[in-house]
């Protein structure tokens, strides 16, 4: 009796443990995660884009709709996720930035807040305040978006009477289109980080 007792017990341990381990294989689908994959994610096409840049910037379609299509053709794709917030800035040859804003995908239920704070070095004095549009590339979680961003040298115009330049990290490219006065091209060379809450140092 004793014997049939351990043998039991054993095949009871056994299927337990397999039991444990399919769960850590296998884990339910968690309904507050609505990103599809780690590796994938329904891109914005340019229309979507030039309503939504159009209405969050308070500038005619036209305007933006440059700015966007320029973007675009420099990127050879579409962008999973978008940024519409505000932020102010002041320089004097270094500066300062700071913003706040929501990310949208498509995947996600509701837009999520997002900070960014970065210095800069510039040609430019003074400040402003400004409303920001970003196109998001190769994003394909939200969490994502929070690191540091060097600035892409160089990179900064003017289109459609809006400002446009490039950051860029770990293939996450983010394409901001700024309005405002003062749009502060120079602020491009330098790092943007991005967290989940507002930070005071810029770096």
């Amino acid at each position: 009796m004793h014997r049939r007792q351990l043998i039991l017990s054993g095949l009871a341990a056994t299927a337990g443990a397999s039991g444990l381990s399919a769960c850590a294989t296998n884990p339910p689908a968690d309904p507050n995660f609505p990103i599809r994959s780690d590796q994938d994610a329904p891109a914005y096409t340019a229309d979507e884009l030039i309503a939504a840049g159009s209405r969050e910037l308070g500038i005619a379609a036209e305007a933006i709709g440059a700015a966007i299509e320029r973007i675009f053709a420099d990127q050879g794709d579409r962008p999973t996720a978008y940024i519409a917030g505000e932020e102010a800035s002041a320089a004097a040859a270094v500066g300062a930035r700071y913003g706040r804003g929501a990310l949208h995908m498509k995947d996600l239920s509701a837009s999520q807040e997002v900070f960014w704070q970065g210095i800069s070095i510039g040609w430019d004095l003074g400040g402003n305040v400004s409303r920001v549009f970003t196109l998001v590339y190769g994003l394909y979680h939200p969490d994502m978006i929070y690191r540091r961003y060097p600035g892409v040298e160089g990179s900064a115009y003017l289109v459609g009477g809006v400002g446009v330049n490039y950051q860029q990290a770990d293939g996450i490219v983010l394409a901001p289109i700024r309005t405002g006065v003062g749009l502060r091209l120079g602020a491009n060379v330098g790092t943007m980080s991005y967290s989940r809450q507002r930070n005071i140092l810029p770096f």
